[in-house]
């Protein structure tokens, strides 16, 4: 998908109607539409990046220095007794837009509406496992 049929791309340039949240040079913050929890809001990059792994260093750390301002925000507006941040990378991993999204997914309570129920693999994982992982990981960074 090119830029310009992206919806958020569309909503950072006012095509698209928004609950806007936040706005500086670099990012934009706005309510889900979806609102899976009062006050679920998303933080994008202003400029157009599929996801994580196509991130420049020097977006990434403009989008993630206005995160927790966001946060804090939701927090003292609706006192959440705790938050979710949440980004999906790819259609596998439930991306819908693709544009790069931060989640932020104020928590009321046990059934509020969002679950991050997954299973823990920890008994199958020895410490020489989790060494070779970790180091393979290491191998791989640029």
């Amino acid at each position: 998908m090119s830029h310009e049929d992206c919806i958020f791309c569309k909503i950072i340039n006012q095509e698209i109607p928004s609950a806007k949240v936040y706005e500086d040079e670099h990012v934009y913050a706005f309510l889900d539409i979806s609102q899976v929890t009062k006050g679920h809001t998303l933080i994008i990059p202003k400029v157009h990046v599929k996801n994580i792994y196509e991130t420049p260093s020097d977006v990434a750390a403009a989008l993630f220095e206005k995160v927790p301002k966001v946060a804090n925000a939701i927090k003292s507006a609706y006192e959440p007794i705790g938050m979710n941040l949440l980004n999906n990378n790819e259609k596998p991993a439930d991306q819908s837009v693709f544009h790069l999204h931060i989640h932020l997914l104020p928590r009321y309570g046990k059934n509020d509406g969002f679950s991050s129920n997954w299973k823990v693999h920890s008994d199958d994982y020895s410490a020489s496992d989790l060494q070779e992982i970790a180091g393979t990981i290491t191998n791989h960074m640029d």
